[in-house]
């Protein structure tokens, strides 16, 4: 089956709504660290709100019905997205960092056409929700920048439905869902090339519920002043899960632009 046009926008922020007539999906990267605020204690504080233009491709399938394949890309992404909430933050102590990604999307796309000849047609919707917290030690730390080893837990929640038309499963609605956990390490690092010019990225790899789960970005930014900085790059997730007919597999990825906020 292929479904177009069908692509992830991520909206991020304390809160961020899209609204459209069609409608939505996933996310989620680790807090780009930027200017942060340190307190009496020695404990420093960032947070960044972010807009991330995604494409999607993959497979995503219910009851172990034939799976929808998905092939989209960033150009229609405000005709599918509905709405994204997403918030992100971290806290950080001499060489410690302690840090959070929460993310819900909802995506909807039809006039799909699947493979085979079991259906000419198929209306999907996703929600997805996943949760990221984590610890890291800097391996790296000098004034002009830091590598952090760092590991955590993404939680992922996915409920999917699924509506065909045509072929011999016309009529044939099917919802179905999972929640799992999965483990992920990698390295996150930061370099100021001038006192306003920054270098950000970040790479996770991990497996736990799902068979693989990847986060990678890369990013360039600058500090305006104390309280705000801006970064653009671009950033690739990828989740495979599969389990009792429930398929999950899809890669999102696209440009990222971001807002930091000290406070």
């Amino acid at each position: 089956m292929k479904l177009k046009p069908f692509s992830g926008l991520v909206l991020a922020g304390s809160l961020a709504i899209a609204g459209g007539a069609e409608a939505a999906d996933i996310y989620s990267p680790i807090t780009p660290i930027v200017e942060q605020v340190e307190t009496a204690s020695g404990w420093t504080f960032a947070v960044a709100p972010y807009f991330w233009g995604a494409g999607l491709s993959g497979d995503v399938a219910s009851f172990g019905l034939p799976a929808a394949e998905i092939d989209a890309d960033f150009g229609d992404i405000l005709n599918n997205l509905d709405f994204a909430a997403m918030a992100m933050g971290e806290a950080r102590y001499d060489r410690f960092s302690v840090f959070g990604d929460l993310m819900y999307t909802k995506i909807s796309v039809g006039s799909a056409t699947p493979r085979g000849i079991l259906a000419t047609g198929v209306d999907v919707t996703t929600q997805t929700f996943a949760g990221l917290a984590g610890a890291g030690y800097a391996i790296i730390n000098t004034p002009s920048g830091r590598l952090d080893l760092s590991g955590g837990v993404r939680v992922w929640s996915v409920d999917t439905d699924l509506s065909f038309s045509g072929g011999a499963l016309d009529g044939v609605s099917r919802s179905d869902g999972a929640t799992w956990a999965d483990a992920l390490i990698g390295l996150r690092g930061e370099y100021m090339i001038t006192p306003r010019i920054f270098l950000t990225g970040w790479g996770f790899v991990g497996a736990g519920g799902a068979d693989l789960d990847w986060d990678v970005a890369g990013a360039v930014g600058y500090a305006f002043n104390d309280t705000f900085s801006a970064v653009a790059g671009y950033r690739a997730l990828g989740v495979d899960y599969s389990n009792d007919g429930f398929e999950f597999d899809v890669v999102q990825q696209g440009p990222m632009l971001g807002l930091k906020l000290q406070f």
